[in-house]
């Protein structure tokens, strides 16, 4: 794993697949060839963190291609951290010990519905559609689009719920949650 999604992986799980996600695109922008990410990419940086880029863009090359996701999808590992995610949103939602993030995710779910309704993935984990709406709002950003009123007021109550369910999540792993009790 390079040091920036190890880093964002043990700091921020959110900030962690959507790097990941980036990351895919990355690959699918250089075509998956590793020519072309060590001209586009890897070159970029410094002599001696080469052969550690070139391993791990081969890593999820490899995984891609064997995943069948060079084109589109998301790889096993981060589909993991979606069912990961559902699984302790789940315990949180269905408990009466965690008031304020019940009220972040009823507070989001209208704009998850809606977006759901919108790009006709009905059946998606409400979390991926979350995560692909941050993920199109990074996307915008970084193009210099503009926002809407009415996307930036879902994209907060969707990034609040993110952020809650993320430091949740960072509990849980470091045993500091407690769920049961």
């Amino acid at each position: 794993m390079n040091e920036i999604a190890k880093q964002l992986k043990e700091r921020n799980i959110a900030e962690y697949l959507i790097y990941m996600w980036q990351e895919e695109d990355l690959l699918r922008a250089n075509h998956c060839q590793p020519e072309e990410l060590e001209a586009n990419v890897i070159a970029r940086y410094p002599e001696e963190q080469r052969p550690a880029m070139r391993e791990w863009y081969g890593n999820l090359l490899t995984m891609m291609s064997e995943e069948g996701v060079r084109e589109a999808g998301h790889l096993q590992i981060n589909k993991n951290v979606i069912i990961n995610l559902t699984e302790l949103h789940n315990a949180l939602a269905s408990s009466p010990k965690f008031p304020f993030y019940s009220a972040a995710y009823f507070k989001a779910l209208p704009f998850i519905v809606e977006l759901r309704n919108k790009n006709g993935k009905k059946d998606e984990p409400e979390l991926e559609t979350c995560f692909e709406a941050l993920y199109g709002m990074l996307l915008l950003r970084l193009q210099r689009k503009p926002v809407s009123d009415g996307t930036a007021k879902a994209m907060e109550a969707i990034t609040s719920f993110l952020s809650m369910l993320a430091n949740y999540y960072d509990k849980d792993r470091k045993g500091q949650l407690k769920l049961d009790e």
